[in-house]
């Protein structure tokens, strides 16, 4: 394995702003592992949705929904220059204190939340990438219990496609109680979450049903939707009515919200589930709440996921129940172009970012850079 640099590639986010804010920089100083943690020579890092609200500050408060806020809001724990990035792939090149030397030379999917309690609550959450940094780099430190060897032939760039998205859409699942034989309305369902979502559903073998935009429908099909109902076009609670043949929507899993929202509630059976994680078009929203209390529906709201789901998430990919899906990979020094590639959602699935000296057509290429 090659000697650790002083000094690595990263980009890092300078402020809150456009993408003028995202800095490409070659001198960063190479991180060192604390005692427990380990350094890992990053191959490939998966985009998401929470990679642009933050740099943008899209969150806003509780009591002024467009003032400029980070995810974290409550609490803000994000400092500059941050590096962003959540789902990390590597290898381990080092280790801190306490961690064995025999972990050196691990291939590891991380998980990127940073618990703040033992347990597996989620009260006071934060995330590598915000928190502390994160993948867009060259090297990357984390604890060593957040570095997980997953058993699967599959290259680094398409085992960077699960952490965050779908982390996010099995929480999701969990928090609606979704069990085998329910019937699930996914909103989003090209995006990285909405199209993890429909094979999640089918791992615990309940029944997807997405909503797209035009064009994606035969692509979200062939990943596992049961039907598809395309974004747009004429009045969605009819339309979603003919595409289950008038069976019942036990549960909404919504990553949009905006204008729709009232109308997937109506779609809910009566005491029906509604979880979110997500609001591509727009964060405000109309209730009527006589649908909500007349119907004795449940809503949740859900962010990142448990230990106990991540690892759930690993058994999944060894078992070869959920599948890569590899939109695009991108060079970490072209970042501003693959931002804005994924910005204008006509992928379906998940992009990448690996790092320039692991950038090769071979899929196997970084595992191999890795290791020379």
């Amino acid at each position: 394995m090659s000697a650790i640099p002083d000094t690595m590639c990263a980009v890092l986010l300078t402020g809150h702003g456009g993408l003028d804010k995202l800095v490409y920089r070659t001198d960063v100083p190479v991180p060192k592992p604390a005692s427990g943690e380990v350094l890992i020579r990053v191959s490939a890092c998966g985009m998401n949705n929470t990679d642009v609200w933050v740099r943008e500050g899209a969150y806003g408060t509780e009591d002024d929904p467009t003032a400029v806020s980070t995810w974290r809001r409550h609490e803000p724990t994000l400092t500059f220059p941050r590096i962003q990035g959540t789902d990390t792939v590597g290898y381990v090149v080092a280790v801190g204190d306490g961690v064995p030397p025999s972990r050196i030379g691990e291939r590891v999917m991380v998980d990127f939340s940073i618990y703040n309690a033992e347990d597996d609550s989620l009260a006071e959450i934060d995330y590598m990438g915000h928190g502390r940094d994160g993948g867009y780099a060259e090297f990357m430190t984390l604890p060593a219990e957040n570095a997980h060897v997953v058993d699967t032939p599959m290259s680094d760039a398409e085992l960077a496609t699960f952490c965050c998205a779908y982390l996010t859409g099995e929480h999701m699942l969990d928090r609606a109680r979704v069990k085998a034989g329910e019937q699930v309305l996914i909103t989003g369902a090209s995006g990285g979450v909405g199209s993890g979502l429909i094979q999640l559903c089918r791992a615990r073998g309940a029944i997807p049903y997405a909503v797209v935009g035009a064009g994606k429908e035969e692509a979200v099909k062939a990943i596992g939707a049961e039907a598809v109902i395309t974004r747009g076009q004429g009045d969605l609670v009819t339309a979603v009515e003919a595409a289950t043949g008038g069976a019942p929507i036990d549960v909404v899993a919504d990553l949009v919200g905006g204008p729709m929202f009232n109308d997937l509630l109506r779609i809910l059976r009566a005491e029906g589930r509604y979880t979110t994680a997500g609001a591509i078009a727009g964060p405000v929203v109309q209730l009527d709440l006589r649908t909500m209390y007349l119907k004795h529906l449940e809503l949740h709201g859900s962010s990142q996921g448990t230990r106990g789901a991540f690892k759930r998430l690993v058994r999944y990919i060894e078992e070869g129940k959920i599948k890569p899906l590899l939109a695009g990979t991108y060079r970490l020094s072209d970042f501003h172009r693959a931002q804005t590639d994924f910005m204008e959602k006509a992928f379906v699935g998940k992009l990448v970012v690996i790092p320039d000296a692991m950038f090769e057509t071979n899929p196997k290429s970084a595992r191999e850079e890795a290791h020379a």
